[in-house]
């Protein structure tokens, strides 16, 4: 565990008495710097601790946190989602990697132990919309394909945005979709979902064009953890929240 090592680009904070304590677990990663900005950003957050290779896990679980943002990447993710449940303390899980039964142990965990827990493949409000109106498509156009385009240091494959995505869509009632997978240098984050019809085919698309996308989804996904209970999968309550509000 370390002290806070992320620079805050996007401007300098006031910490107030009740500031949420939050640490960052992979904050030296891509994802983890982009996390600890966001985090320095936010008038009511305050970026306590951190955690890189060779740090102590239990210890910085175990640092008077409020909430845990895990950026680490497949496998070091499932020790640090069961260190924090172990400490008591909710965490937000931005690594992929996940197998359907590794995700109900943690839901199982969660349950246990009582302390909330969220997975959420994609930060991008962007992506979250893209599935909701990917499983709105379904309905009409049944058919379609999935093609997921990432960064070549990418570890996992298909994504998890992808294969939650095909889930949305299958459980609209149509047939589970293919994914295709490409890894390419020159590429971010980037999916389209292909419906086809007769005569016609309807695309969705969505594009991260650079990480600081994600940093919206990450404060939002911090602020509503300790709000809810057991597992919850993806932004999708937080986007309700929102399209609530407008009405």
């Amino acid at each position: 565990m370390g002290a806070p090592r992320c620079a805050a680009p996007w401007g300098a904070r006031s910490l107030g008495r009740s500031a949420v304590k939050i640490g960052v677990a992979g904050a030296l990663g891509r994802l983890g710097r982009v996390a600890c900005a966001a985090v320095e950003a936010q008038e009511d957050l305050e970026l306590t601790a951190t955690f890189a290779r060779g740090d102590d896990l239990r210890a910085f679980a175990a640092s008077g946190l409020d909430v845990i943002v895990d950026c680490t990447v497949y496998p070091v993710t499932l020790d640090v989602a069961r260190a924090a449940l172990d400490a008591g303390v909710p965490v937000v899980i931005g690594a992929t990697g996940w197998s359907d039964d590794e995700l109900r142990v943690l839901a199982a965990r969660s349950e246990e132990t009582g302390v909330p827990a969220m997975f959420v493949p994609n930060f991008s409000f962007g992506a979250v919309l893209m599935m909701r109106f990917a499983a709105q498509a379904a309905r009409v156009i049944p058919r379609a394909e999935i093609i997921e385009l990432h960064h070549d240091a990418k570890r996992d494959a298909p994504s998890g945005t992808a294969k939650l995505t095909a889930q949305r869509i299958h459980e609209a009632g149509a047939p589970l979709p293919p994914i295709h997978s490409v890894r390419l240098p020159g590429l971010l984050a980037h999916q389209e979902t292909i419906f086809g019809g007769t005569g016609e085919t309807l695309t969705l698309r969505h594009d991260s064009l650079s990480r600081e996308s994600f940093g919206p989804g990450i404060i939002a996904a911090v602020r509503a953890v300790r709000n809810q209970t057991g597992l919850v999968i993806g932004l999708d309550a937080i986007v309700n929240e929102k399209l609530a509000a407008c009405d």
